[in-house]
């Protein structure tokens, strides 16, 4: 039980057979080990830690104290919930942009509860909140570094209580249940301003909410930080640095896409450049630099907006995403008439997104005459400096991964790395992400077989012939240099065909 947990500050961490084996700060605490046998009926076995590591896990694994259970007790239980929705929500209408979440003691539990799913995930460094209900339950999970973790959730007779709460956060119809709202929210979480991205989606059992975290003071605006090699980063700095022509950054959502461009726009940002921007959302601010926050419901879409620039005497465009035809071909000719453009697309490689471009009806005499370079990334996590250790594999069992006797000194046995899990990482071994990076720079052959309407797998093909690393490429390399493991090269990235 967590009471005696606590009292006695210690841990389980493993039960084998008869034997129970504990974590203990103060080994020598003969009294709570005979208690615990006398409770368990099994023998222990007690290993040492330290009391900061023992404390930490049991906040991990029973919840902080002083949290979420404390707030719990502080609650009558109303008995669905349903009766205390409109009262709480009317509670605290603050009509501020920006909402501290400092927990004060007259506070309601629903509010506290809400504040401490917040600045627990900006604590945690989380990007994405995931609030889920479920037919008898609410899961509320974490993305941190790409991945999901569950953490402790409220009961499910709070759900309604929480989801309204959210919304008037977020300025969102609370009365409203049955259809998809997007809003946002700004907070303020020990005198660090975050913004927060927040959908809500009607469910089966009620309304999901995802919540993108925005923190400005995380995001790195220095291209030689965010995963290049160097070969990779010659040849982006060469194609970025042109008169006009179009860029174009692919990967999936929540690949690093927009630090990238942003990074990008900040190093072309200088007093004798115009730099306009259309993003949906703007996700951050960039002083120097026009940005403009698309809205289809009055018609301010990407192709409306990229229309406008061309009448504000731009050197630099960038649209957040060519998402159809029209956008695809106003920003065509942007770079046709004299300006650079930056934008993103959905393909899983560089070499495909010419041909989506082709599949959206662009002809390529058009894409070969504009585009100067696609590049695609993925993010991968990298392993916690506290807690990384190395060891050896062999050979054999890593070459499906694209690894070559040259790669490794032609040896038998290969040096990698992984994180045992440490207090600093949250036991996952992992601590922090970085991007790798497929740069394809469209020279004569790319273009001659663009306009051949070639296939993909011919222009990747010549594109490594030219020079150009794939994404499996750029994250051996990484794993090869000790920054990230053989799982997150498998997990992030696919085998290469030829």
């Amino acid at each position: 039980p967590e009471t005696i947990v606590r009292h006695k500050k210690l841990i389980p961490i493993a039960l084998e057979g008869g034997e129970l084996t504990i974590a203990m700060s103060d080994p020598a605490n003969v009294f709570a080990v005979d208690d615990l046998k006398m409770m368990t009926g099994r023998n222990i076995k007690v290993v040492i830690a330290s009391e900061v590591e023992i404390k930490n896990a049991i906040d991990k694994y029973y919840g902080a104290k002083g949290s979420m259970a404390d707030i719990l007790k502080e609650m009558d239980g109303p008995s669905d919930g349903s009766g205390d929705d409109v009262e709480l929500v009317k509670e605290e209408d603050t009509g501020s942009d920006i909402i501290a979440l400092e927990a004060q003691g007259e506070d309601a539990p629903v509010i506290k509860i809400v504040n401490l799913i917040l600045g627990g995930a900006v604590t945690a460094g989380a990007s994405d909140i995931h609030i889920e209900p479920f037919e008898t339950s609410l899961r509320v999970r974490y993305r941190i570094d790409g991945v999901l973790h569950e953490v402790t959730a409220p009961p499910k007779k709070l759900q309604n209580a929480l989801s309204s709460r959210l919304k008037i956060m977020a300025k969102l119809d609370i009365a409203e249940h049955r259809l998809p709202q997007d809003g946002r929210i700004k907070i303020k979480v020990q005198n660090k301003g975050i913004d927060l991205r927040v959908s809500v989606l009607p469910t089966a059992f009620g309304e999901k909410i995802v919540m993108r975290l925005l923190d400005p003071e995380s995001l790195k605006l220095d291209l030689t930080l965010l995963g290049f090699d160097e070969q990779a980063l010659k040849t982006y700095h060469k194609n970025i640095d042109v008169p006009y022509g179009i860029v174009l950054v692919t990967g999936p959502t929540g690949s690093g896409k927009s630090t990238t461009l942003y990074s990008t726009l900040t190093t072309l940002n200088k007093p004798d450049v115009n730099i306009m921007t259309i993003e949906d959302p703007v996700e951050y601010v960039l002083e120097g630099i026009n940005q403009v926050q698309a809205n289809s419901e009055i018609g301010l879409t990407f192709a409306e907006g990229l229309k406008s620039f061309l009448r504000q005497d731009p050197d630099i465009i960038m649209v957040g995403e060519i998402r159809d035809t029209e956008t695809a071909e106003i920003a065509i000719n942007a770079a046709l008439t004299g300006h650079l453009v930056f934008s993103t697309l959905h393909t899983n490689d560089a070499p495909g997104s010419m041909t989506r471009l082709n599949n959206m009806g662009i002809e390529p005499f058009l894409t070969t005459s504009t585009i100067v370079m696609v590049i695609a990334q993925r993010l991968v996590r990298l392993i916690c400096p506290r807690c990384k250790e190395q060891f050896e594999v062999e050979y054999d069992k890593v070459k499906h991964l694209g690894i070559t006797p040259e790669m490794v000194g032609g040896k038998s046995k290969v040096m990698l790395s992984r994180g045992t899990g440490c207090d600093l990482c949250s036991n996952t071994g992992y601590k922090g992400r970085s991007a790798c990076y497929e740069v394809m720079e469209i020279n004569d052959k790319i273009r001659d077989l663009v306009l051949e309407r070639a296939p993909t797998h011919l222009l990747k093909q010549m594109a490594r012939e030219n020079g150009m690393k794939t994404l499996r490429e750029a994250a051996v390399w990484k794993l090869l240099k000790g920054v990230t493991t053989l799982e997150e090269v498998m997990r992030v990235t696919f085998t290469d065909t030829d």
